[in-house]
């Protein structure tokens, strides 16, 4: 059941469709469809750690336009090895976990799957997630609880905003709690490119 598990998410037509305007990009999703069925586990775990660390990079250099000089490669490992350590894993079962639940892939059994996702799942994880962050960074148990208490609605309240929004990129939603923004203040430049 988990072989495969994140390819089912992605249909045959997109993919074929999608990559197949870039010479060479179909050797690459046939490369990595050919890995994940190899070694399921690990790949998933370093895919997300690859693209937190990929959404560090953007939103260093596109959000807060660092400049390669003043960009902190520390912080995007420190995102990358929270993908492949927390994020890859915990996700990854839970999707394994989800498949059992709500076995078939119907759009009823798609709006179940993405009902408990969301109405379960993503508020514990965001309780796990947002505490590690902070500890990662060095954040004392109480000054931890506090940023907890102050940005959790506003976490969860930007999850179900880009949840219902076509946005692919992974954690998005997580900037402006990671960067200390209020997700209920983004910039009407964000908010309008996001929709």
């Amino acid at each position: 059941m988990g072989r495969g598990l994140w390819r089912k998410s992605v249909p045959a037509q997109v993919s074929r469709e999608g990559l197949s305007s870039c010479p060479g990009s179909m050797a690459l999703w046939r490369a990595y469809q050919r890995a994940l069925t190899a070694h399921p586990w690990k790949v998933q775990v370093l895919t997300a750690g690859s693209l937190m660390g990929l959404g560090d990079v953007i939103s260093q250099q596109l959000v807060e336009r660092r400049g390669l000089w003043e960009h902190q490669t520390s912080r995007t490992l420190t995102m990358f090895s929270l993908g492949c350590g927390f994020v890859g894993p915990v996700v990854g079962g839970w999707y394994r976990v989800l498949d059992r639940l709500i076995p078939g892939t119907t759009k009823v059994d798609a709006l179940k799957k993405m009902l408990l996702d969301q109405g379960g799942f993503a508020p514990c994880f965001l309780g796990c997630f947002l505490p590690l962050v902070g500890a990662v960074n060095g954040l004392s148990a109480q000054d931890n609880w506090a940023k907890l208490q102050r940005d959790y609605p506003d976490a969860l309240i930007t999850n179900y905003y880009v949840g219902c929004c076509p946005v692919c990129c992974c954690y998005l939603e997580l900037l402006p709690v990671l960067e200390g923004t209020s997700a209920l203040s983004l910039p009407l430049s964000v908010v309008s490119a996001l929709q």
